[in-house]
């Protein structure tokens, strides 16, 4: 297995609303809202659009998001769990950042378009070959000021534990010498855990975004966490943001 082929326990049949649906009428009246935003999707600052994105789900966004701003010209690596396809969308609520994704993400609905415009760099998972060129790249565009968001456990988990970090991303940081900001994503409903908004295993994302047109109060808690200097390895590095992010994870189900 190479470092980008990942898999993890988590299927469809862990996602499950924690309340009622709303009605027809509204779901309607959520995926015309979601049409007009995404027909105005334009390159540039993506961040009125993504919250555009959410407020036509009827999603809330919470947490310290202003921690996770960085000033002009300062490249950070942004790791965080890795739930749902919305974890994209609301990291560019907040901060014009870029992604390291993999390639399928490009031909998505609803995300693809986002992450073209935001200047994703897109991999194929599978190559191991490329994955030299990969971090050499993901460093330069750290040099070069930018703040790029991987995911290291390298899929979606429903709201478990979740997966090992994957450590090649933070050899970039410590070859850019450029700072980790940690961000861990929690999803509930009516104030508690939930499991509706993620997307797992052999799961579409036409049937997961009907899911999550569907989901009454929906909110998503970003936390930021204080950023770790690129010191030591990457093993450490990684194994020190992976302990970070967990440390407020509240898993959405045993």
């Amino acid at each position: 297995m190479n470092p980008w082929d990942v898999t993890s326990p988590c299927t469809p049949r862990c996602v499950t609303h924690r309340l009622p649906e709303i009605s027809t009428l509204l779901t309607v009246r959520r995926w015309l809202a979601l049409g007009s935003v995404l027909a105005g999707v334009r390159r540039g600052d993506l961040r009125p659009h993504a919250r555009g994105v959410l407020d036509a789900l009827g999603i809330t966004l919470g947490g310290n998001t202003d921690l996770l701003r960085v000033p002009a010209g300062t490249g950070t690596l942004i790791v965080s769990n890795h739930v749902s396809w919305l974890d994209i969308v609301a990291l560019l609520a907040v901060d014009p950042v870029g992604f390291l994704a993999k390639r399928e993400v490009r031909s998505w609905p609803v995300i693809g378009s986002l992450a073209r415009s935001c200047g994703t760099r897109f991999i194929a998972r599978r190559e191991l070959r490329e994955l030299p060129a990969v971090v050499a790249g993901l460093a330069d565009a750290l040099r070069a000021g930018e703040s790029v968001v991987v995911f290291p456990e390298g899929t979606t988990w429903c709201g478990s534990r979740g997966g090992t970090f994957r450590r090649a991303a933070f050899q970039a940081a410590i070859d850019a010498g450029a700072p980790v900001r940690p961000v861990t994503f929690a999803y509930s409903q009516g104030g508690q855990p939930s499991t509706v908004a993620a997307f797992v295993g052999d799961d579409a994302l036409l049937p997961s975004l009907g899911r999550v047109a569907r989901a009454r109060d929906l909110r998503i808690e970003l936390t930021a966490h204080p950023q770790l200097e690129p010191l030591g390895d990457r093993r450490e590095l990684a194994a020190r943001a992976q302990d970070i992010v967990r440390s407020t994870r509240v898993p959405a189900h045993a």
